[in-house]
């Protein structure tokens, strides 16, 4: 019967390709990286495990942080306009309004400590590339101290908790200074001069990276950059879970808006495919050809 050995060469190929050259593609030519991982443990530097105290930390931020970030929803305007801040600094500071909401308590209070290091851009700013990170290391505070100022973070309410809107806001507070969203009509922060000579290359625009990488890859490569591309400019963020994805909800909102709709109608072709086939196959034992 012509139809079953069709089926059986086809079932044979599937599995070649399945059980034969996907791994190989997967875990040769692509080997697996490590899992994302948001408890940020090898950042040791500061005793996270200290209770901040907010209101000191509120005094310590406004004495070393106010001066470069604005922190927007605690009443601290921007010190200057974006052009200015990134000619000064290479990029332009983040606002400081979401920072204990989105990064991990770990991450934040180690990345104030030493930002190269907690970032992994130590390969960057080396003493023979004569460059130095813009932000400071406040390796001179106390654990105590740090855990005061990531302390009066977190207290610091953001603009939206849930949904879409926290999504955006989400995205822009983690990726916005240096990348653009032109398919939400968001242009970064941070001048494309300016950051191209601060990142040694202009970062892409990400409209469409949902979709050219794929929500896999863009969960290990946010979480830690230097495990799936070794060498490149872009910093490991030190999102926690939640915020991660959220950014990545954001891209999906932006850049494949149609999933939703696209995976429910496929469900539909599979069927319609089936049926189609069922039909098909009693219409021809109807004919008396089946066994032709």
């Amino acid at each position: 019967m012509k139809e079953f050995k069709i089926l059986a060469v086809i079932i044979a190929l599937v599995g070649i390709t399945y059980y034969g050259i996907e791994p190989y593609a997967h875990h040769v030519m692509h080997p697996e990286v490590a899992p994302a991982d948001f408890s940020f443990k090898d950042l040791k530097n500061v005793d996270t495990s200290l209770k901040g105290n907010p209101d000191n930390g509120k005094v310590l931020v406004e004495a070393n942080c106010i001066a470069c970030h604005s922190i927007e929803s605690a009443g601290y305007p921007k010190v200057m306009p974006n052009a200015d801040a990134a000619a000064s600094y290479g990029v332009v500071p983040p606002d400081l309004s979401g920072a204990g909401w989105i990064y991990d308590k770990n991450y934040l209070a180690n990345f104030i400590y030493d930002p190269v290091s907690a970032m992994k851009l130590q390969h960057k700013y080396t003493p023979e590339s004569g460059k130095q990170f813009p932000m400071p290391a406040y390796n001179w505070m106390s654990a105590q101290e740090i855990m005061d100022i990531v302390a009066y973070f977190q207290i610091l309410a953001p603009k939206a908790k849930a949904g879409p809107e926290a999504h955006k806001n989400t995205f822009e507070a983690a990726c916005g200074r240096c990348h653009s969203m032109k398919y939400a009509g968001f242009e970064a922060t941070t001048p494309v001069e300016n950051i191209k000579t601060y990142m040694g290359a202009t970062p892409p625009d990400l409209s469409q990276y949902i979709k050219s990488r794929g929500e896999h890859y863009l969960y290990s490569f946010i979480n830690d950059p230097q495990v799936l591309l070794p060498g490149t400019s872009m910093p490991r963020t030190g999102l926690n879970q939640k915020a991660q994805e959220e950014v990545i909800a954001y891209m999906e909102d932006i850049g494949d808006r149609k999933k939703a709709e696209r995976e429910t109608t496929g469900v539909w072709v599979m069927l319609y495919t089936l049926v189609f086939a069922i039909a098909a196959l009693l219409w021809k034992r109807k004919l008396g050809d089946f066994s032709s």
